[in-house]
């Protein structure tokens, strides 16, 4: 093992919510590569993204900074050339960091023309990326001229002229949720197209020399319709019924922010040709829905399968530190929403994997960590893999010490933020009267409590021990005062503490430029 390369295979899914795994004890999701994936390696039941939509988490994710430090606060806002990331650290060690999927990432205008190409699509690839597959169907899904739905064309003829939205659609064209497969085989997925990619990626690369591929899929992500016979796999008696409240109107106590979500989402953003509000579906158009979603997932799973076992062929399965994430989670109907906003848990509460193939990580093979973990952590864990020194200005830390066996994760509370506006599409949406500089609002989530913290709406406190469902907002409730102020101080100290610093260790001195702390 010392003898050879440190490689790093990253995967990331889209939109995959924390308890859709089998290793976590669900039983209407199929993993069984990923189950058998989480026993070569360790599982972090709790393990938080810190924003949504893909931008912000993604941003974090590549940067190890919470999303006040690097301000990417939604689709389509750039990110500031200083900061730096995964791609640049790992090419500067030696690297040639390769990208399989997207990381929708908008560059820094400054110096840029405002007609560069970049910024008429829901994000690019950030720079040092070797690119060499990109899903680039998000710049509009209505062109049939993209990447995947040229590969598709080329394999299949019947499917020329097809746009991207043609081929996820049902094949029922129904606007609402009704269990039948996509348009689109799954031979011809985009999972199976990204899949096929990483492969002749990985097949290609000497075996003497190491390599890092951040190997993405689209999937679960909408549109909410899977190819057979994924479609139908799990039966609609299988599927759970959501965790909300009684009546929309009783989220969250009435507030004014889940007023609004609730009143203003579309279901033509969940799936192709859809009509109506989330809130409004049945029962069993819901169940449809979460069908096809658990269809995505198995199917996402067994084309995951296909790359592990390019590994297992190569014999570099001794030698390559492999992490298994997604940016964000998704609400699914629970609280009556479908997505990835606001503050619930469903939205950001995310799985992670991380298999060591070290010999000092034999005894926690299997283990499932209960720990809280944030997104944040997985660039410091690569960037310790690899050799290269965690720079002072990543707000993560690395999970290798606990890997190897640590008790603890070093954390009592996760964060995570939102920003409540709009993005590529509708840049100039704003809601219940905010702007740009009022929009965002902040999380607090301890093992107890959530707080969450608006600039110019009421805040929300639930008692997670009391309320696991977070169905009865206690900010309000005399009892609670005292966990209100323990709560909004912790936020504070939390924002000071990790407020940017990318010079605050340098100073000034008689003998020059020196390093303090």
């Amino acid at each position: 093992m010392t003898d050879r390369p440190k490689n790093v295979l990253l995967i990331v899914v889209d939109q995959w919510r924390g308890d859709c795994l089998g290793r976590y004890g669900n039983s209407w999701v199929k993993t069984p590569r990923l189950d058998a994936l989480a026993r070569r390696g360790m599982t972090f039941a709790r393990h938080f993204a810190q924003g949504a939509p893909c931008g912000p988490a993604r941003t974090s994710l590549q940067t190890g900074k919470y999303v006040m430090n690097h301000r990417v606060v939604y689709n389509g806002v750039p990110l500031d050339a200083r900061h730096d990331h995964m791609a640049r650290m790992l090419r500067r060690a030696g690297y040639d960091p390769a990208l399989v999927g997207y990381s929708t990432t908008t560059p820094d205008p400054r110096g840029l023309s405002p007609a560069d190409f970049r910024f008429r699509t829901n994000g690019d690839i950030a720079d040092s990326w070797r690119v060499i597959v990109q899903l680039d169907e998000q710049r509009s899904r209505t062109e049939a001229a993209c990447n995947y739905a040229g590969w598709v064309k080329s394999r299949a003829p019947r499917h020329d002229g097809k746009t991207s939205d043609d081929l996820w659609r049902a094949q029922s064209g129904a606007a609402r949720p009704d269990g039948t497969p996509t348009v689109v085989e799954a031979e011809l997925s985009d999972s199976a197209w990204l899949a096929e990619s990483a492969v002749e990626y990985l097949r290609g690369r000497p075996t003497s020399e190491p390599w890092m591929l951040h190997f993405g899929l689209y999937r679960p992500h909408p549109p909410f319709a899977a190819p057979a016979p994924f479609h139908d796999s799990v039966p609609l008696d299988r599927i759970p019924a959501p965790v909300r409240a009684a009546t929309p109107e009783d989220e969250a106590g009435g507030h004014p922010y889940m007023q609004q979500v609730l009143s203003t989402q579309d279901l033509g953003s969940y799936m192709v040709g859809g009509k109506g509000r989330p809130a409004g579906l049945t029962d069993r158009e819901l169940r449809h829905l979460r069908q096809a979603y658990a269809g995505l997932i198995e199917e996402a799973d067994a084309q995951i399968g296909r790359v592990l076992d390019v590994l297992a062929e190569r014999g570099e399965l001794d030698s390559t530190l492999i992490v298994f994430t997604s940016d964000h989670g998704e609400q699914l109907g629970d609280h009556y929403m479908l997505g990835k906003m606001g503050f619930y848990d469903q939205s950001y509460h995310v799985p992670l994997i991380v298999v060591d193939p070290r010999p000092e990580a034999n005894a926690t093979r299997g283990r499932i960590v209960e720990g809280l973990t944030e997104s944040i952590d997985v660039l410091p864990t690569i960037l310790e893999w690899t050799g290269i020194e965690v720079p002072h200005t990543c707000d993560g830390i690395s999970l290798l010490p606990v890997v190897r066996g640590s008790d603890e994760t070093g954390r009592d509370a996760v964060h995570f933020e939102f920003a409540v506006r709009g993005g590529f599409l509708v840049p100039n949406r704003w809601t219940l009267g905010m702007d740009y500089r009022t929009c965002d609002l902040s999380v607090l989530r301890t093992d107890r409590y959530k707080y969450v913290h608006f600039q110019t709406l009421p805040p929300l406190l639930f008692d997670l021990q009391e309320d696991p469902a977070e169905l009865r907002d206690r900010s309000g409730d005399p009892a609670y005062a005292a966990v209100m102020l323990a709560m909004t101080q912790k936020m504070l100290t939390w924002r000071m503490h990790y407020a940017e610093r990318e010079l605050v260790n340098l100073s000034a001195s008689p003998k020059g430029l020196v390093r303090v702390g």
